[in-house]
């Protein structure tokens, strides 16, 4: 893992790193050390690990005393974007402007990246928890839209990640991976979703085996998650990383 800056603000550490070829950012508690609970952050689809929210999510989450990590999702931000990823994207786009329900089309890019971004997550856990202020200690995820599409896969290969935020995302290609996940869960759906049926959204709630899950109903569109949901998840992670 290499490092390439550093800066501090607001009593919050933001590291840039690489490992390998997966470039991503580390927030920490400014001067940490010692172990503490980590949260993995997965952005949605066409964004990267600095995109507003990933950035303004992850810092409000390190000045509760969490590490937060987010790297760039294949084919997003700074990594290189392949012919096949590009065909399925553009198929993606077209479908959602004709109107059609781009649910067949996104869960295919979704199992596309998926092999990919599950080894990579697991990669930089494994990286992160060796640094002096992480360290091996509880690990949560939160992932929302494309986030929950490459999470999913990733908690039920995962047996670390003990807690999840997950939502905006439908049951189409998941079903079998959610069955997989018995770690508390707390699922966001917008009720008014033009991207995700909200009957499929309930399925994916549906699907998940956790004992422990609780749904977070709001009214709006697909990007029009309150602001309080992030007070939510805080407080889900802090009940279930402590």
């Amino acid at each position: 893992m290499r490092f390439s800056s550093q800066t501090s603000s607001a009593d919050v550490t933001e590291q840039f790193f690489t490992l390998d070829e997966i470039p991503g950012v580390l927030w920490t508690p400014e001067d940490a050390r010692g172990t503490r609970p980590l949260i993995l952050l997965g952005h949605g689809g066409g964004q990267h690990k600095t995109a507003p929210g990933t950035v303004s999510r992850a810092r409000r989450y390190a000045a509760e005393g969490f590490a937060v990590v987010a790297i760039d999702a294949p084919n997003h931000g700074d990594r290189p974007k392949d012919e096949k990823f590009g065909r399925i994207a553009a198929e993606m786009r077209a479908g959602m402007a004709a109107g059609g329900n781009p649910s067949g089309l996104v869960a295919g890019m979704h199992n596309y990246l998926a092999p990919q971004a599950v080894a990579e997550w697991q990669a930089v856990l494994t990286a992160v928890q060796h640094l002096d202020q992480v360290g091996v200690g509880p690990v949560g995820y939160c992932g929302m839209s494309m986030g929950c599409g490459l999470g999913i896969p990733l908690i039920a290969a995962e047996p670390r990640i003990g807690a999840a935020v997950l939502g905006l995302l439908g049951v189409h290609g998941l079903a079998e991976d959610a069955g997989r996940i018995t770690a508390p869960v707390q699922f966001l759906v917008q009720w008014d979703d033009q991207m995700v049926p909200r009957d499929q959204s309930l399925a994916l709630f549906g699907a998940l085996a956790s004992t422990e899950k609780t749904l977070h109903a709001n009214p709006g569109k697909h990007g029009d998650v309150p602001s309080f949901e992030v007070d939510s998840s805080l407080q889900f992670f802090a009940r279930h990383l402590s």
